[in-house]
């Protein structure tokens, strides 16, 4: 590897740290709702405040963080969002009540949001041309990473805990576990936070405050002085179309020859959130243990939802360029509908029935008398169940022993429920995840492109919080299986309008796309 190349390889995998810390913050809350439900006696909707927090103030941040940027520096703000992940990973290790812990949250989304409109946005300025495109998927690899280390460090924790070990027992990984898993971002983030110190600026901010010298020298860092030279002019030249770009405005974005375009994009970036990959993502614990195998199992087969959605994360970026969009959103759309169908209707076919030898077996603190009426009723669905054992002893105990009860009463195939959920994740990885970014920045006009992708990005952040938000309401009052019924008809509605409206964008200019969808 040359000097050069090692040099560009060595800042990209740095700053798409960014990418791993925001991956990792967005779902360590996976592994820890079950237990703050309990603790702080949560609402439902209050649990899903505190997983959705976290993307209402990511929302706010990528709308000021690039205009932040272009004031006081890419890596200044890149700073700002680790020292902010840290210090959410500390204030939400130590919370002392729901409130504190939702500010918490909501300051690392801050972090968040940051992260993911700089990191890839200084990469892509800082890489030459031909390496460009790799440099920057080292930052939504790093965001798959991210989530996937969330779910395995969530199951270690929670295993010390359950262990005998004299320094996990010292440590209180038992009493204090979802605190541990909260907590244990600060270590990467502080890492994060002085590796920056070893990264220069971006050339493309140097040469917009009219530091060409100090851009070239960074420039010559990652490719030959000639080239060096002719891409400080291209950056100068692009500086310039730029301050023509800014003259464009919403009233353009919304003139009726938008239509077509805008319709695609606004479709594209409400399916990928509401078919549901964040209810996955972050409450991946909480669906295994409603399938009854158990808390230890369920965070297992989470670790096996960060190693799909990696491994097709992968699979998509090698395919991208050589099947095309069209293909993976249609195969994956489809994949989508048949497991969110799948989870339906394993959910749906699930009976509950509690016998005296289960009610026997159920922790001491449950009193069992108080379940003895239920003995032998078999219910027909979790919302039956849950409703009836809730009456009976409380929902304090019933939100404590969920999974015990659960398990002891259920009568389902959890295999069908594992392969709808690893095939769901699967199918979004090879599509939605990848594809939606690739297709924004092919499908607006170029002097539209900026202020568009803002807005349907907005729209896409907007649909992920409420999903977030009303996921566990969803599954106490609507039940397992009506829940992943909605989100199966989504994607089958999604897979109709893609089939019908979205053209093939691979191999053609953006010139001749923006003659096939901007209708004048």
């Amino acid at each position: 590897m040359q000097a050069n190349t090692r040099y560009t390889v060595t800042v990209a995998m740095i700053v798409a740290l960014g990418g791993f810390l925001m991956g990792f913050d967005a779902s360590v809350i996976s592994g820890v709702i079950g237990f703050i439900e309990v603790e702080f006696e949560l609402t439902k909707i209050q649990l899903g405040w505190s997983v959705a927090s976290l993307t209402l103030t990511a929302t706010f941040a990528m709308m000021a963080a690039g205009p932040l940027s272009d004031r006081i520096g890419r890596r200044p703000v890149l700073m700002i969002a680790a020292a902010l992940f840290a210090i959410s990973a500390v204030a939400s290790a130590l919370a002392p009540s729901f409130l504190i812990l939702v500010v918490a949250r909501m300051i690392g989304g801050f972090g968040v949001g940051a992260a993911l409109i700089i990191a890839p946005m200084y990469i892509a300025e800082m890489a030459p041309a031909e390496l460009r495109g790799r440099m920057v998927s080292f930052n939504q690899l790093n965001i798959v990473l991210g989530i996937s280390v969330a779910f395995f460090t969530n199951y270690l924790i929670l295993s010390l805990g359950n262990s005998d070990v004299a320094w996990s027992e010292s440590l209180r990984f038992d009493e204090w576990g979802w605190r541990w898993m909260l907590g244990v971002e600060t270590a990467p983030a502080v890492i994060y936070f002085i590796a920056l110190f070893a990264v220069p600026e971006s050339p493309r901010w140097l040469a917009m405050h009219g530091k060409s010298a100090e851009a070239l020298e960074i420039l010559e860092k990652v490719s030959t002085p000639e080239q060096a030279r002719a891409d400080l002019q291209l950056v100068e030249d692009s500086l310039a179309d730029d301050s023509q770009a800014r003259k464009s405005s919403f009233k353009q974005l919304f003139h009726p020859t938008m239509k077509l375009v805008l319709t695609i994009g606004l479709a594209v970036a409400i399916l990928q959130q509401i078919t549901g990959i964040n209810s996955v993502f972050f409450y991946a614990p909480m669906i295994f243990e409603q399938s009854g195998i158990g808390t230890d199992a369920s965070f297992m087969q989470a670790i096996l939802v960060g190693i799909v959605n990696l491994v097709f994360t992968v699979i998509a970026m090698v395919l991208i360029d050589k099947v095309g969009r069209r293909p993976l959103l249609l195969a994956g759309l489809a994949g989508i509908t048949i497991c969110m169908l799948t989870l339906s209707y394993g959910f749906g076919s699930a009976r509950y029935q509690l016998g005296q030898d289960s009610i026997a077996e159920l922790p001491i603190e449950i009193e069992r008398s108080l379940l003895a009426p239920l003995s032998g009723v078999e219910f027909a669905s979790d919302v039956e169940f849950r409703s009836a054992v809730t009456e009976a002893i409380g929902k304090s105990q019933y939100q404590q022993f969920e999974s015990q009860l659960v398990s002891s009463a259920i009568d389902m195939n959890p295999v069908l429920i594992l392969f709808g959920i690893l095939g769901f994740v699967a199918s979004f990885a090879v599509s939605l995840g990848p594809v939606m970014w690739v297709l924004f920045s092919e499908l607006f006009p170029n002097q539209l492109r900026g202020l568009a992708i803002s807005f349907v990005g907005l729209v896409n952040s907007a649909i992920s919080f409420g999903v977030q938000l009303v996921f566990p309401w969803e599954l106490e009052k609507l039940g397992n299986s009506m829940t992943f019924l909605i989100y199966g008809i989504f994607a089958l509605v999604g897979l109709v309008f893609i089939l019908r409206k979205l053209p093939e964008t691979k191999g053609r200019s953006l010139e001749e796309l923006q003659e096939i969808l901007v209708k004048e």
